[in-house]
């Protein structure tokens, strides 16, 4: 007698472990929207938040004054703008177009980090501010403070920074919005054929009898 050969167990539970790059796509995918999102919505509120103070000294007194992001510098939020319509389109284009769309995204990201980290020190908008308060193009400011939010800006630009990164990276394997909606197996347009006509039917029967033919035939 021959001894018959048994499968392994190893060998079954290898053949039915689903595929690790599925997984892979769907955690990539989760991860870069919720960062692009996260990211934009930060910067948009980060740039209209007060982002440095000080104090202009008049005859009168000191007048304080305060500049938002969006005196400081207006590149983080209209590049949270861009990048936010670029997470949007990843999901509209295939190919070469979604890494071209990646590569704005990743841009995007890095313009606001730059833009917000050039104006966590800047002192240009409180001068300009001042200025126009007191009718002086050479006033000068003291006191000057910055609050958080230009960090928060930076923060933001990470991560869509890091939603870029991962577009380029496993774009290719997300699934596109255009065929997403199409439904599977669907006959192909084309013109409608007429069913044959049952000379038995009673109806065609009277349309025979109309047409002055002999329906018993």
């Amino acid at each position: 007698m021959t001894a018959v050969d048994h499968p392994r167990a190893g060998a079954t539970v290898s053949a039915s472990a689903p595929p690790a790059k599925p997984a892979r796509s769907g955690k990539s995918l989760a991860l870069a929207l919720i960062a692009g999102a996260a990211g934009a919505a930060v910067v948009l509120l980060a740039s209209g938040r007060t982002w440095a103070r000080a104090t202009a000294v008049v005859a009168q007194g000191e007048l304080p004054q305060t500049a938002s992001g969006q005196d400081v510098t207006g590149v983080p939020g209209a590049l949270a703008i861009v990048g936010l319509a670029a997470l949007v389109a990843l999901f509209a284009v295939r190919g070469a177009g979604r890494i071209a769309v990646a590569a704005l995204l990743t841009l995007s990201g890095l313009g606001i980090v730059a833009g917000a980290y050039l104006g966590i020190s800047d002192t240009g908008a409180l001068r300009e501010k001042a200025a126009t308060a007191t009718g002086l193009s050479d006033a000068g400011v003291h006191g000057v403070s910055h609050t958080f939010w230009p960090w928060a800006a930076v923060v933001g630009g990470l991560l869509l920074l890091i939603a870029g990164v991962l577009a380029l990276l496993y774009g290719r394997q997300w699934p596109a919005m255009s065929g997403r909606y199409e439904r599977a197996g669907a006959a192909p347009r084309g013109p409608r054929r007429r069913a044959a006509a049952d000379p038995d039917r009673p109806e065609e029967m009277w349309k025979s009898l109309d047409r002055g033919e002999d329906p018993t035939r």
